[in-house]
């Protein structure tokens, strides 16, 4: 049996990309065999993806892709925002999104059997990556907008935040803005006519428990006015239409700006990593602690 040296166990890891617990497990199952080690690594590529698919992947990288009339967003997401910022996931989640936009892919089943590179489908692509980096990884999201129109995209610095826009007549700077807008100050609808009426009435019934019995008490007309203003400043902090538009210095509101363009917001999409999964706290000190007994 061969010595397995630190020198083995890096060489491995440069051939396969896998784990250095990983590759060193290998060499001393295949006596030191570097060869054979890494084709056991690669034989339970596969399982080792599945092993850790019950894990929570909670962070991540939203990608974006965009060509013509055509762009789209996904969410791919990681166990630990480490290996998010790791420039091997980094280059998954681009290459995923490219090969959406290619593929014409419009949910994250058919992206799956999408052509990745290398003659690898990208569900292929995503279990090697798992192997190699060795967390769980997941494409839990696709959004994908065909438009006549213009499109405007914008990845926050972080790549947590991801948004589209569709304009009619709309230039490519507005567009690009106006998703920087969405992703800064997320308005859950577009325009006044998009909020429910539920919401509305509810909210109204939130601010009328609010105000004094003297404001209550007031003429009926003049409490009617006073509840029509508070109204007006639920919706316009809603929508975006309502809201001031962030890249503008004189405090127009998006509406103004959108009109003054002669333009109109068809819709948009704001994708946030991780929304609505339940995130577990780990003992990052115990889990290394853990990985050096092994």
């Amino acid at each position: 049996m061969a010595e397995i040296t630190a020198s083995l166990v890096k060489e491995l890891r440069e051939r396969t990309g896998a784990g250095m617990m990983e590759c060193k497990k290998a060499l001393a199952e295949n006596g030191g065999d570097i060869d054979a080690a890494a084709e056991a690594l690669r034989k339970s590529g596969a399982a080792k993806a599945d092993k850790k698919a019950d894990r929570v992947t909670a962070e991540g990288r939203v990608g974006v892709a965009s060509e013509g009339g055509k762009a789209v967003l996904v969410e791919i997401n990681s166990e630990t925002d480490f290996v998010a910022n790791d420039v091997n996931f980094k280059h998954f989640v681009d290459t995923v999104a490219k090969a959406a936009l290619v593929s014409g892919a419009t949910d994250v089943e058919a992206l799956k059997a999408a052509a990745f590179a290398d003659g690898q489908t990208v569900e292929e692509a995503r279990a090697a990556a798992i192997q190699k980096l060795g967390e769980n990884m997941q494409i839990r999201r696709l959004v994908k907008i065909e438009s006549t129109g213009t499109i405007g995209a914008y990845i926050h610095t972080n790549g947590k935040i991801g948004v589209l826009v569709e304009l009619a007549n709309g230039s490519d700077e507005l567009a690009s803005g106006l998703a920087m807008h969405v992703a800064a100050m997320n308005p859950p609808y577009n325009k006044a006519a998009d909020v429910p009426a539920d919401y509305i009435a509810k909210e109204k019934e939130i601010e009328l428990a609010k105000m004094s019995e003297k404001d209550k008490s007031k003429p009926a007309e003049i409490l009617e006015k006073i509840m029509a203003g508070k109204t007006a400043k639920i919706v316009n902090d809603v929508t975006l239409y309502g809201q001031n538009y962030v890249l503008d210095n004189d405090g127009r509101t998006v509406e103004a700006v959108v009109k003054a363009a002669g333009a109109d917001v068809v819709s948009f999409t704001r994708l946030v990593v991780g929304e609505g999964i339940e995130k577990v706290q780990e003992d990052y000190l115990a889990e290394v602690a853990k990985a050096m007994q092994v």
